[in-house]
């Protein structure tokens, strides 16, 4: 899995996120696990973990081979 195909990818799902006061950080991507860390409207958000399994997880698993799982860290 490459780190910068990761990286572009959610450069494509980030403006959905801002659009709503929210954003994505990347952090590390590993053995198919990438992690991520939800920040501004989307750090504190009840549905988060909807917009992280449903949105994200699902984006990068579609755009990057490799992707197994989406993790939040703090």
């Amino acid at each position: 899995m490459d780190d910068k195909k990761v990286k572009e990818a959610l450069d494509l799902i980030r403006p959905r996120l801002q659009a709503d006061g929210g954003d994505v950080e990347f952090v590390s991507a590993q053995d198919g696990v990438v992690k991520v860390r939800l920040t501004g409207a989307c750090g504190g958000c009840p549905m988060a973990t909807m917009t992280l399994k449903g949105g994200i997880e699902r984006f990068l698993k579609d755009r990057v081979p490799g992707v197994v799982t989406v993790e939040s860290v703090s």
